[in-house]
């Protein structure tokens, strides 16, 4: 069945040119858009839908979650914004809570988060294990997220679990909780910071995941200066993520990594910024703007988890964005639908593969499409807070 959306004010398709369109629409038809373009020379569809002249963008895509919790960590959240300052301790607090809910409580769980995040207007989404931490609850995580969410990160190496030796516990994430977790997973992410994972102990574990044919990811430079970034290029990971803190050689290894992708070179090491957490840990922003200044491709997420971002608000990222961290509304909705993408190698893909792309608007990709409660998308930075999603499609279905 084809719909078709029309009387869309504005446009902002994402696409190569990052083109923007007045008066226009889009055609859906069954999970792909098969047509876009002036809404006066729309082809028929089985359905039509008024837009109203409100606001498209593509669905958010969030490349950065945790969504694979029980308990809460209110109390933490508290005597942070008293001034205690963020660890990384407060993990273990999750996993306890987390190992002891059922296997059906914790899919009611997660399925209510990504129902609320498409609700915002997210139509894409990763999350990670990393709230188990031994074989057992690791693969459960793996195998849960694997039912409900796009596409899922193994974290084992999120924090060494208390009583355990670091390199002991090392080798058992790369080695017996890699292959438990294997079947359901499509990338690997280590916490390489102070309080978690050493340089050395991250490239084992993330060496050990590549030859298992597993994309990476790094946690890194959240908490102050540090190695995650040289390793996430090192090894060329998709995404480098928080990078608060960056030194001008970071800068510019990340940088390094673009290099010809505008001519048609692979995509780099995208630097993912997730303000919502910096806001709730108090930490500087990351050096956005100097960033895109250099070429480096970013993506937002919105890090949804209990202990230092809980919300899948991604309106609310591109919000702080624009208005803390020096961004234009244009960079801060490309980084939250097609940098989030890019991030998760999943920017290309069109009728001839089958591989739709998503976090852009064009013939061939996934069709999902947001509206908004306004007549352009610098309302969202222009009116921060305010639920502007009137519309959301995923795959080409109606989800709000």
């Amino acid at each position: 069945m084809s719909v078709l959306i029309t009387n869309i004010g504005e446009l902002m398709t994402q696409d190569t040119d990052g083109a923007v369109l007045r008066d226009a629409a889009v055609v859906l038809e069954g999970e792909r858009i098969s047509w876009i373009g002036p809404a006066a020379h729309a082809p028929a569809a089985d359905e039509a839908y008024d837009a109203g002249h409100r606001a498209g963008l593509p669905g958010w895509v969030d490349s950065h979650t945790h969504l694979v919790f029980a308990g809460d960590r209110t109390a933490e959240f508290e005597a942070r914004m008293a001034g205690q300052a963020y660890a990384a301790g407060g993990i273990a607090v999750t996993v306890g809570a987390t190992r002891a809910t059922g296997d059906y409580d914790l899919t009611r769980l997660l399925l209510a988060r990504v129902a609320e995040a498409a609700a915002g207007g997210t139509t894409y989404l990763e999350t990670k294990t990393g709230y188990g931490l031994d074989v057992g609850h690791e693969a459960r995580s793996a195998r849960i997220a694997a039912g409900v969410v796009d596409e899922v990160t193994y974290l084992g190496a999120h924090l060494v679990p208390d009583g355990q030796d670091a390199d002991a516990y090392t080798d058992l994430v790369a080695g017996p909780m890699l292959e438990a977790v294997l079947p359901h997973v499509r990338w690997a992410d280590v916490f390489c910071e102070r309080g978690a994972f050493t340089v050395d102990q991250a490239r084992h574990v993330l060496e050990a995941c590549a030859a298992a044919g597993l994309g990476l990811r790094v946690h890194g430079n959240q908490l102050g200066p540090g190695d995650g970034v040289a390793l996430a290029v090192e090894l060329g990971a998709a995404s480098v993520d928080h990078a608060n803190h960056l030194t001008d050689t970071d800068v510019a290894a990340l940088a390094g990594t673009w290099s010809g992708f505008a001519d048609g070179a692979a995509p780099g090491t995208v630097a993912t910024c997730l303000p919502a957490c910096d806001l709730s840990t108090r930490q500087p922003f990351p050096p956005a703007r100097r960033l895109l200044d250099a070429g480096v491709q970013l993506a937002l997420a919105s890090n949804c988890n209990p202990g230092t971002s809980y919300t899948s608000s991604l309106a609310f990222c591109v919000a702080t964005a624009v208005l803390q961290m020096g961004l234009t509304v244009h960079e801060a909705v490309r980084a939250a639908t097609f940098g989030g993408a890019l991030a998760l190698r999943r920017h290309t893909g069109h009728d001839a593969d089958g591989r739709r792309a998503v976090g852009s608007l064009a013939v061939g990709h996934r069709a999902d499409l947001q509206l908004l409660d306004a007549p352009s998308a610098t309302h969202l930075a222009y009116r921060p807070g305010m639920p502007l999603v009137h519309a959301v499609w995923k795959a080409g279905r109606r989800v709000r």
